[in-house]
């Protein structure tokens, strides 16, 4: 470990290390929402213009197949994702894959929400991943790729059939413009603008993959569908949601600063460059935990650990012998330490999750950013172990 008695003279230019509103691109300022058409209806012809821009600059960089359609949806990547689930599932039998607070509750709204008499769940401890060889590709499956509350990420996609006949519904939202998601293997995909490329919240992004329409115009479900919901009329897909027409009314403001990242991110090289990102700032952390005395990540296997949302475990031998009570205290009080030097912010683990620290490392965090942060994490451990032992 590092010096951890003494205070680090030197913090994190940006110290805003949250899973979500996540850390906005390096450079941004108000400054970039110039140009939102505030004041105007997102009906008009520049509103859609720029809705439509969107999804058409999205769709490009990720690399989505041309025969996909992607759309603006509201309510975050939840809205997204419920409502894949109230429109898609029903048809066949499902299989919930889950091993954190997020997929627990995709897992949670279809055996209690929508009441699906036909569905298998698949459940791991925070830290591992479920086994997706018990996925039976007639039928259809819901997960996630990125453990947000986890840090454990699903490596790839070799356990999807190519010639499934169920669909793949994934939450990618803290993967997607991090991570090279198999794009043919999956049939829905959700993420939200405040995720890796730290857009302002409230609007969701839905991909449906053709296998996908199939099923939304030839299946309906049994239960009422939220005008909120709806992606077809009668059994027509309301293709305007793809083209810029949302259910809702969005914040232009926040359009424009969706705008704004994509043209951050085709200046860097596009998605390998936010990839390549994302991946330093993963091996900075690992680099930091390997001669760490205390802490280590809660994902057990290297291949699984996430790249963006990182979840760190307390490993140390004073810290285990704690009480559970005690131990959810610790990283409550570096956090709220390390918030009062302003070297971080909202780095304390998820409420659901073991007690630890969650640092997003994703493409709008800069590499030099962590390695500044890596003393300070040292010595608020310290101090707050110092502080509890003393109290004792």
């Amino acid at each position: 470990m590092s010096n951890t008695t003494s205070k680090p003279g030197t913090r994190p230019e940006n110290p805003c290390f949250s899973s979500g509103p996540c850390a906005k691109r390096p450079g941004w300022s108000p400054a970039v929402l110039s140009d939102a058409l505030t004041g105007r209806s997102h009906r008009s012809a520049p509103g859609k213009a720029k809705l439509k821009a969107v999804i058409d600059r999205s769709k490009a960089l990720l690399g989505i197949p041309l025969d996909y359609r992607l759309g603006i949806v509201p309510a975050s990547d939840t809205g997204a994702v419920e409502m894949a689930l109230w429109s898609l599932l029903g048809a066949r039998g499902v299989d919930l894959f889950s091993w954190e607070s997020f997929g627990a509750g995709w897992v949670s709204d279809t055996l209690n929400e929508l009441k699906l008499g036909d569905a298998r769940t698949f459940d791991a401890p925070y830290g591992e991943l479920p086994d997706f060889g018990k996925w039976d590709p007639a039928r259809d499956a819901v997960f996630t790729w990125n453990g947000t509350t986890s840090g454990v990420r699903v490596p790839d996609g070799d356990w999807i059939a190519n010639d499934r006949e169920g669909l793949t519904i994934c939450d990618a939202t803290s993967a997607v413009f991090a991570m090279d998601l198999p794009w043919q293997k999956l049939d829905v995909v959700t993420w939200s603008w405040q995720k890796v490329m730290g857009g302002e919240a409230a609007h969701g992004m839905l991909v449906l993959s053709p296998r996908a329409v199939e099923r939304l115009q030839t299946y309906s479900p049994t239960w009422p569908m939220p005008k909120i919901f709806r992606l077809t009329k009668g059994s027509n897909l309301i293709e305007g949601i793809f083209k810029g027409e949302t259910i809702n009314t969005p914040s232009m403001v926040a359009v424009e600063d969706a705008l704004d990242g994509l043209t951050w991110a085709e200046g860097l090289g596009g998605l390998p460059a936010l990839i390549g990102r994302s991946e330093n700032n993963l091996a900075a952390l690992s680099a930091w935990v390997a001669q760490s005395a205390w802490a280590d990540f809660l994902a057990e296997d290297p291949a699984q650990r996430s790249s963006t949302s990182v979840c760190l475990k307390m490993t140390d031998p004073w810290f285990t012998s704690l009480e559970a009570s005690a131990q959810s205290i610790v990283p409550k009080k570096i956090d709220a330490l390390l918030d009062s030097e302003g070297a971080s912010f909202d780095i304390n683990g998820y409420r659901d999750a073991p007690p630890g620290l969650r640092i997003w490392a994703g493409a709008t965090v800069e590499t030099s950013d962590l390695e500044s942060l890596f003393p300070w994490l040292d010595w608020a451990y310290a101090a707050v172990k110092a502080e509890l032992t003393k109290a004792v």
